[in-house]
């Protein structure tokens, strides 16, 4: 099942994924290098088993869609199973399940990837299929109007009908005051339901090629075997024009704390969110990144965190607390907090708590025990990622779409030691101000009249 990788999603995947994978990505054997066509690869050794995964990364999301047709990124990644002249419909897909391969892709604000794990024999078919609809898609009504449905109803059942996804999709349209992240990553609705196959042509023209693009390959391989390999396949698809330079409308002064109320009868339990515009690692300053993710986990991640300690086990006033940082994207990101009230806390007295507890860090800071349980956490569960060759890969596939390097990967293990507790500090104070956040309150009205879409 195709997916879509939006911000709610992406803001607890990537920092996890960082978090698991970068240490052990560090100790891995890892080879770049690019074709004449401009097409980068990624090489991740793993000889344990034969079994590889193949990754296709595109320069290309959400965030970079012509405005007024929010969705495009993630509806012409639905569109690339459609077939060309050399592999009509259904083929690939059909050769995946012969082998017992696994295939699925995904959208993001800032990448649309493709990918494969089949057995190491059958790495040359996927390349050669994957190389074929790089450029070769073929697109008629009879195959985009169908699909567009498909995406209308994937819309209906994970916005519309989920409460949850609808506050988010609210938050980051008030949290982003101009920039594209503030558009869902499967678009607005309305404009959805006016995509087209012109639309879809235009965009794969316009960002689908080698050059715009980034192979990751992790598994039972060989470099060198490997680099004739990708020669031989991707190497044939001719390098197309530059592509345009991925500059999007930027954040101005925030200057006010916005907040917003949700109701719907669907609602089973109230909740509070809330997230803050703050650097993502290609925008922070040297450490900036590093210490925002060590303030996350001090903040929210686990029991022994301090929003948990504070509002779930010694005040009782909440049922969950915790925090985030969406450390990944090419532009300004998010950081985040929540929680879910216990019956009769209200969701301003529970706010008022996580208030509490993030002015005692920008008060006082964090402590050294804090500081270096947080950083042993975040090294030691890298251990448990070594056996996961997809997340080797996905990492890699991720950080390089989004305006990082390999080196920037493998020195992560390093950066998050040097790590301090006043840059922990320091980042609270300046990014943690309410006037760079909405707060979202999500609450059940059984009086409300929910839309429902067939």
């Amino acid at each position: 099942m195709r997916h879509i990788v939006p911000p709610s999603v992406a803001a607890l995947f990537f920092p996890l994924l960082l978090a698991l994978t970068a240490p052990a990505l560090a100790q891995a054997p890892v080879t770049k290098f690019n074709l004449p066509n401009g097409l980068e690869v990624v090489v991740i050794p793993d000889r344990r088993a034969p079994v590889v995964t193949h990754m296709i990364w595109y320069k290309v999301g959400a965030a970079d869609e012509t405005p007024g047709k929010s969705g495009l990124a993630h509806f012409l990644e639905h569109l690339m199973f459609k077939g060309t002249a050399k592999n009509p419909a259904g083929r690939f897909s059909q050769v995946v399940a012969e082998i017992g391969g696994q295939e699925n892709a995904f959208t993001s604000n800032d990448y649309t990837g493709y990918y494969q794990r089949v057995p190491t024999e059958h790495l040359q078919s996927v390349m050669e299929f994957e190389a074929d609809r790089m450029t070769g898609l073929v697109l008629t009504d009879d195959v985009v109007l169908p699909e567009r449905d498909v995406v209308l109803e994937e819309q209906n059942q994970r916005v519309a009908n989920n409460p949850g996804s609808r506050m988010g999709e609210q938050v980051d349209a008030a949290l982003y005051l101009n920039h594209p992240y503030g558009k869902p990553v499967i678009g607005w609705r309305h404009e959805i339901e006016a995509l087209n196959r012109e639309d879809a042509i235009e965009f794969y023209k316009r960002f689908y090629g080698p050059n715009n693009a980034v192979l990751v390959i992790a598994g039972d391989v060989e470099v060198e075997a490997l680099r004739k390999l990708v020669l031989a396949t991707y190497g044939k698809v001719a390098r197309r024009a530059d592509f345009p330079a991925r500059k999007r409308p930027q954040e101005p002064a925030q200057i006010v704390p916005r907040t917003l109320t949700l109701a719907d009868p669907r609602v089973e339990q109230p909740s509070l969110s809330r997230s803050y515009l703050v650097p993502s690692f290609a925008t922070a300053k040297k450490g900036e990144s590093e210490a925002l993710e060590v303030l996350a986990h001090i903040l929210g991640s686990g029991s022994n965190s301090r929003l948990y300690q504070a509002l779930v086990v010694d005040k009782r006033v909440a049922t969950s607390a915790g925090a985030w940082y969406q450390s990944s994207g090419l532009d300004h990101t998010k950081f985040g907090v929540n929680g879910t009230p216990r019956p009769g806390v209200t969701l301003a007295q529970l706010e008022q708590d996580i208030d509490d507890v993030i002015a005692a860090v920008l008060a006082s800071g964090v402590s050294a025990e804090e500081l270096e349980r947080t950083k042993s956490r975040l090294i030691a569960e890298a251990v448990y990622a070594r056996d996961s060759q997809a997340s080797l890969a996905r990492w890699y596939g991720a950080a390089l779409t989004t305006g990082s390097t390999v080196e920037d990967v493998q020195s992560w293990p390093e950066r998050i030691k040097a790590v301090t507790a006043a840059q922990v500090q320091e980042a609270a104070r300046d990014w943690l101000d309410k006037r760079r956040s909405v707060t979202g309150y999500l609450v059940k009205d059984a009086a409300a009249k929910v839309e429902k879409r067939s």
